[in-house]
């Protein structure tokens, strides 16, 4: 089992597959801007930064897996992509399967959202070793992630999706406390790595 582990470690750490993983990561991005057109077309210039969730959260862990292959660590780039790509990655995996029990069939389109943006997530928390920001960049990623809660369900600039429309003070509260859990999952992140470090372990 372990040997399994260090080979998956080796392979995620390897510079040829941090690139890889940075193209796809990229051409996802563009997509999911592309995917919003619509709705940016009839948004407000002042909400445009916080209108398409998950394509901006790939645009922070593409950017962060950019910096690995540099060799550089952008911590507060790596702070709001892991806490915003899981919290987007799930939002959307919730949001389409909910589409399906309330709708009715969501189609190839809808469960590839489900497949990429589980991914997105998983992604996140695969690369938890890498991550080297600290309490003040968990901060203000904080008040980035929960800004955007307000954009959404104050300004009423959250994604469109159909009939669950109807359920927008749920949904609102749900996305809430998934951000929390994020930034849970985030301070957890930051903690066992003082921890690591304290105990002389490397962390990755």
């Amino acid at each position: 089992m372990y040997p399994l582990i260090s080979l998956i470690k080796a392979i995620l750490n390897s510079r040829k597959f941090l690139i890889v993983l940075f193209l796809v990561n990229l051409a996802g991005t563009i997509y999911g801007y592309v995917w919003y057109g619509g709705q940016l077309k009839n948004t407000e210039t002042v909400f445009l930064p916080f209108v398409p969730d998950s394509p901006t959260a790939s645009l922070f862990f593409t950017l962060a897996v950019l910096g690995w292959i540099l060799g550089r660590h952008w911590k507060l780039i790596e702070a709001i992509a892991l806490i915003t790509l899981v919290k987007y990655g799930l939002w959307a995996v919730v949001m389409n399967i909910w589409t399906q029990i309330e709708s009715g069939p969501i189609g190839p389109l809808g469960w590839m959202l489900v497949v990429s943006h589980f991914a997105m997530a998983l992604e996140a928390v695969l690369y938890m070793d890498h991550y080297r920001f600290g309490l003040g960049h968990i901060a203000v990623a904080s008040v980035w992630t929960l800004h955007d809660v307000i954009i959404d369900y104050v300004f009423g600039q959250m994604p469109v999706y159909g009939d669950l429309m109807q359920h927008m003070d749920i949904i609102g509260y749900f996305t809430f406390w998934l951000s929390v859990a994020c930034i849970a999952l985030a301070v957890y992140s930051w903690r066992r790595r003082s921890v690591l470090l304290a105990e002389g372990t490397p962390s990755r």
